[in-house]
């Protein structure tokens, strides 16, 4: 009766949930574990990471990318403590993602044993599942249950299993519990639809703000738009839901949007938030009225004072809307911020276009454009490296991943990891300042060894770019954002990967051309002028501190670099 290892039990088990794949380390509270993931190994691989930090972030943006599980393994301790950014980035983000902790053996607990350490007390705040497994015969069921409760709640699973129990045989006999999960579907009720229904009807210069809730729905929401004249705003999560040069599409709202977007939003007389999680008020209107769409009812209201809140499907929701609304024929408003967005757009080409040196971020952009395939998968770092690919790098149907309420840096590389996981036969591309990167370059050798052909775009200034910008906002010296030289080129050449050191404008394409000709990982490394990444909206206060800043640096060095000090200055002026 008594046949089968746990953890074999528990392998079995994530095959039949649709998981083909896991982050992690070995180690000695999980290495009962890896062995049944060894004779696994055709069906579950395993994908041993430098750093469990590299590992949780691969598995959230899997799951972001994918909208199926992604899992990451640890040992106790130190590997535990290492996983909690990943898992951050994936609650903050709302992807399902299960980490499998071990723990020191079940007669050592509460003893102080070596790398012993509170799980359950520090996994609380990050968890909408979190339990230690007391018993092997327990275990099946909570790991059924994990799996449940984070595509229920769009979250993070922890269970914690101390070593021992994975090595115990197991009855080979039905569990309590089974491999699946039944999605709700959440309809709005009449009265709110025909309230929603009246307001957009009424609306002269409706706004759509929308987020990466709507990824599903490209169609649903360009149709929505064209039927009530409706320009759309993308959150930073939802950058490639529609093609960026969509004539209906503003690009993004806040630090890192467009000036269209943000006057867009200011003259609207009606905001509809789909499918968003938009964080930043400051960059919305304090008193127009909003219908917000969203899946989950408890997110209604929860970002911006609305009128209605219509809990469902946004595919669904836009297409009832866009069936039960009046056609609107006024097109002023919308042709209005078509102009804008032309102007807009024009002026970014200029800057892309540029042909000289040194080379500045949109020239890099640029560059990548030219590259990339029309199913890449971009995964973009934190930094100022967010705002040149938002505002540079157009997508068609590129898919588009970061870290977006949690804003870590360090997650370009495991994202593109991620992405060549999900996606073996289309290019993955992470987008990293020198800063993000460095923060877990040694997972580049995770690509190598593994064969996963990803292209590491370096901008590199030496500096915490948009650490200098912040602190030049409040009229601070900087200090602290100094980084040091370093050559990622060489860098990735080590990792047995390609490197290409781009200094001069005259050799980026010739890199990036055959960067991307390679079945190599490759690092393109390009040294770039320090730019201020200026929103594209400037309030009063954000210009006078800036300003005191530059007048600060050429007192106390005794020089500035005026070309960006002019196109600083001359944007701040607008």
């Amino acid at each position: 009766m008594f046949e089968r290892r746990t953890g074999a039990v528990l392998a079995d088990q994530l095959v039949d949930w649709g998981v083909d794949h896991i982050y992690g380390i070995p180690g000695d509270s999980v290495n009962e574990f890896i062995s049944d993931l060894h004779r696994k190994e055709e069906e579950l691989k395993f994908i041993q990471v430098r750093h469990e930090e590299a590992g949780a972030l691969a598995a959230a943006a899997y799951a972001k990318l994918t909208g199926k599980l992604g899992v990451c393994l640890s040992i106790a301790g130190p590997g535990a403590v290492h996983l909690m950014n990943g898992l951050y980035d994936a609650r903050e983000d709302n992807a399902p993602v299960l980490a499998i902790v071990g723990q020191v053996k079940s007669h050592e607990l509460g003893t102080g044993a070596f790398q012993e350490v509170k799980l359950e007390q520090m996994f609380e705040d990050v968890a909408v599942f979190n339990e230690r497994a007391a018993s092997f015969e327990q275990l099946p069921d909570l790991m059924n249950q994990a799996i449940r409760e984070a595509y229920a709640n769009s979250g993070v699973s922890v269970l914690v299993v101390p070593d021992d129990l994975f090595a115990q045989k197991h009855p080979e006999k039905p569990g309590k519990t089974s491999a699946n999960y039944a999605k709700p579907r959440i309809t709005p009720s009449k009265q709110d639809l025909q309230e929603a229904i009246k307001l957009i009807n009424n609306a002269k210069k409706p706004v759509i703000l929308a987020g990466r809730g709507t990824k599903h729905a490209r169609a649903e929401l360009i149709t929505f738009a064209e039927h009530i004249k409706s320009p759309i705003i993308l959150s930073l999560l939802a950058k490639g839901v529609i093609p960026d040069m969509h004539s209906y599409n503003l690009g993004q709202n806040g630090q890192i949007g467009t000036t269209p977007s943000y006057e867009a939003v200011m003259e609207a007389d009606l905001l509809l938030l789909a499918g968003t999680s938009f964080p930043y008020r400051a960059f919305l209107p304090d008193d127009v009225p909003a219908i917000q769409i969203d899946i989950e009812p408890s997110k209604l209201g929860s970002i911006y004072p609305i009128q209605v809140g219509l809990p469902g499907d946004t595919k669904e929701v836009l297409a009832e809307l866009t069936a039960t609304t009046e056609a609107k024929q006024e097109t002023a408003f919308i042709e209005k911020y078509q102009g804008k967005m032309r102007e807009w757009h024009t002026q970014l080409q200029k800057q892309k276009k540029r042909e000289d040196s040194p080379i500045q971020p949109p020239q890099i952009m640029y560059a990548l454009e030219k590259n990339m395939d029309k199913d890449a998968v971009i995964s973009s770092d934190v930094g100022n490296v967010t705002v040149w690919t938002t505002r540079y790098l157009p997508l068609t149907h590129q898919e588009f991943v970061v870290s977006g309420r949690l804003a870590t840096m360090g997650c370009g590389l495991p994202g593109a990891i991620a992405a060549k996981m999900a996606y073996p036969d289309k290019q993955a591309i992470a987008i990293c300042g020198d800063g993000g990167f460095s923060m877990n370059m040694q997972d580049f050798v995770t690509a190598v060894k593994y064969d996963l052909p990803v292209k590491v775009i370096v901008l590199n200034n030496s500096q915490l770019g948009l650490i200098k910008f912040e602190q030049a906002t409040i009229g601070s010296s900087n200090y602290g954002i100094d980084m040091g030289e370093m050559n990622f080129a060489k860098f990735g050449e080590s990792c047995g990967g390609e490197g290409y050191r781009v200094e001069k404008f005259e050799d980026l394409e010739t890199s990036m051309k055959q960067a991307f000709l390679s079945d190599k990982p490759a690092v393109i490394d390009v040294v770039i002028e320090d730019l201020a990444p200026l929103p594209g909206k400037i309030s009063y206060q954000q210009a006078v501190k800036y300003t005191e800043y530059l007048i600060k640096e050429f007192f106390s060095t005794g020089k500035i670099e005026l070309p960006n000090m002019k196109e600083s200055v001359k944007r701040l002026l607008k």
